[in-house]
């Protein structure tokens, strides 16, 4: 199997000498193509800001997140930006879609930045599997919770990147929507072989994935 995230002894450190808080503290593991993993633990254990780190959304204190093989911990300015454009995929608790752009723009943004070439079969395909075909004219505030999140997972997925990260993807929705925006999440992870780290509080979806891991202390 072919390793896509490696992780080697992270540190995460915010404040001082007088006054420091480890949010990671020696951290390692890794995540094989294909895989769906899900990160369990309690509140303030530091499972978002392992997120963050991998996404490069915030920088390690020591270690290593290597991506593909490539060391991604020193990325900057361009690079850095490139990086989180074509090798990541982002589903947030609350959705992060721009109330100002409808369904179809919010999905072809990322792709847009880039003046990127849309894969239409893969966009219409998208549309379809997630039943949102017909929501592509509207705005975000006229949208329920579980369209919200299927129109954020057309958007993660739409540029094929090499890492979903999803923090807590189900968290604002009700138990109907959550079995189904996870099913439609996992399914289309695995139909186009794609590597998920779901951070989540539910113990039976983390039950259905491929492995778990708990953050403590």
């Amino acid at each position: 199997m072919e390793t896509i995230l490696r992780i080697d002894n992270i540190e995460k450190y915010y404040g001082n000498k007088s006054s420091l808080t480890k949010a990671i503290d020696n951290i390692s593991f890794e995540v094989e193509k294909g895989e769906f993993v899900s990160i369990m633990g309690a509140s303030g254990s530091g499972k978002t800001t392992l997120l963050n780190c991998i996404s490069t959304l915030d920088k390690v204190t020591s270690g290593r997140i290597f991506v593909g093989g490539y060391d991604i911990t020193g990325l900057k300015g361009n690079k850095l930006n490139k990086f989180r454009r074509e090798e990541l995929g982002f589903i947030f608790q609350d959705f992060n879609l721009v109330e100002f752009l409808n369904v179809q723009d919010n999905i072809l943004l990322p792709i847009s930045l880039v003046n990127g070439d849309i894969n239409k079969e893969k966009y219409t395909y998208l549309l379809e599997t997630l039943r949102i075909s017909k929501l592509v004219g509207k705005y975000p505030n006229t949208l329920s919770g579980g369209e919200k999140q299927r129109v954020a997972i057309a958007r993660a997925l739409l540029m094929q990147p090499r890492l979903i990260l999803a923090d807590e993807p189900t968290g604002n929705l009700d138990s109907r929507n959550t079995e189904e925006v996870f099913c439609l999440l996992k399914r289309l992870s695995e139909e186009f072989e794609q590597t998920t780290i779901m951070i989540t509080h539910d113990l039976k979806l983390a039950d259905r994935c491929d492995r778990v891991l708990t953050m403590k202390d």
